[in-house]
C-alpha cells in the first residue's frame, strides 16, 4: 500500500483577487485555506507535501508554512516560472501569463515518486474530499500494459459557484461503471437563477442547471502521468506556444489521455462545498462557512 503525497499548486498570480491570497487568514487563530487544506491530508493519510511556488514568493511561503507543517510532514518546494520549458522551446516576449495547470504538474516531477494528488492552494474542498482521494491512491497501479490507475473527486457544480463572479471548472461526463468519459475545461462560469451558465471563446452564453458533475483540482494520478505531460507539452507548445494567453490545462491532458485509452479516471462523487478566494469578496463567506465547521466539531478552533 502506498502512502500518497499531496501537490499544492500555489504559483497562482491571484491578479483577480489583489494580493498573495494564498497567505490571507481566514480561521480564527489566522490559519489559511491551505492550513486546512493541509490538515485535511494529513489526517486522510497524505505522507508528503510539495509546494508549487514562485520564486518571488519562496520566503512568504517557507515563512508561512514551512515550519509548521514540517513538523508534522515532510515538505518540499518545487518552482514554476515561465521559462521552466523543454529544450527548444522559449519565452515569447510578451509573454506574462503562468503556463498553466498541466505545466505546474508537470514541473513539480522532481518532488514525486510515488501515486499523488493535486489540489488548489485557493480552494477549500473538505475533509472528505481527501479521504475519497487518499482512499484510492493508496491502492493505485498502472495495469501490465501501463493503462494509468487515476482518480478525481467530482462536485456538483451549484456547490462551486461564487458570488462575486465568474470561475472555471472542469466539466465531466461519466460512463455508467463511473469512469471518466471526457472532459471539458469551461473558463467563465456563473450563477444565473437556480442554475448556472458560462461564456465560451466566442462570446456565445450556454445555459447550464447546476447539477453537473466538475472537477476542482482535485485530482489523482500514478507517476506515469509526467511522460504523458512531457509528450502533451511539446504538442501544445508548437501549436500554441506563441500565443501569449493560451494556457495548458490539465484537464485538456486527462481528456486526451481517457480518450486515447492511456488511463482510466475514477470520478470519486462528493457532497462537499467549495469555497475559495477567487475574488476578495469571497473571504467573509470563507471565514463564516470555517467557523460553523469549527462550531459543528469538523474542525478545532485552534488547527495547530
Amino acid at each position: 500500500m502506498a502512502t500518497p503525497t499531496l501537490v499544492v499548486l500555489a504559483a497562482g498570480m491571484g491578479s483577480r483577487y489583489g494580493g498573495l491570497k494564498q497567505v490571507d487568514p481566514v480561521g480564527p487563530n489566522g490559519e489559511t485555506i491551505i492550513d486546512y487544506s493541509i490538515y485535511d491530508a494529513i489526517r486522510a493519510g497524505f505522507g508528503k507535501i510539495v509546494f508549487v511556488v514562485r520564486r518571488d514568493i519562496e520566503a512568504a511561503f517557507r515563512e508561512t508554512f514551512g515550519r509548521k507543517f514540517e513538523k508534522r510532514v515532510a515538505v518540499e518546494y518545487v518552482f514554476q516560472e515561465l521559462d521552466c520549458l523543454p529544450v527548444g522551446f522559449s519565452v515569447p516576449p510578451e509573454r506574462r501569463k503562468p503556463w498553466g495547470t498541466g505545466h505546474a504538474v508537470l514541473v513539480a516531477e522532481p518532488g514525486v515518486r510515488e501515486p499523488f494528488a493535486v489540489v488548489s492552494a485557493d480552494d477549500f474542498c473538505g475533509a472528505d474530499s481527501f479521504r475519497l482521494l487518499a482512499d484510492h491512491l493508496k491502492e493505485a497501479h498502472d495495469d501490465a500494459s501501463g493503462v494509468g490507475d487515476w482518480c478525481m473527486v467530482g462536485f456538483t457544480l451549484r456547490n462551486t459557484l461564487s458570488d462575486h463572479g465568474t470561475v472555471s471548472r472542469a466539466l465531466c461526463r461519466m460512463d455508467v461503471e463511473g469512469y471518466l468519459h471526457g472532459v471539458e475545461e469551461l473558463t467563465r462560469i456563473e450563477k444565473a437563477g437556480k442554475g448556472a451558465r458560462y461564456t465560451d471563446a466566442l462570446g456565445q452564453v450556454h445555459p447550464l442547471t447546476g447539477d453537473e458533475t466538475v472537477s476542482l483540482i482535485m485530482w489523482g494520478f500514478t507517476p506515469s502521468v509526467f511522460t504523458l505531460l512531457r509528450d502533451e507539452l511539446d504538442r501544445f507548445l508548437r501549436a500554441r506556444g506563441d500565443d501569449p494567453q493560451a494556457e495548458f490545462f490539465l484537464p485538456d491532458v486527462v481528456d486526451r489521455a481517457v480518450s486515447l485509452g492511456h488511463a482510466r479516471m475514477k470520478v470519486l462523487p462528493t457532497s462537499e462545498s467549495w469555497f475559495g478566494v477567487t475574488y476578495r469578496e469571497d473571504r467573509p463567506r470563507v471565514i463564516d462557512s470555517i467557523g460553523r465547521l469549527i462550531e459543528s466539531g469538523v474542525y478545532p478552533e485552534k488547527l495547530w
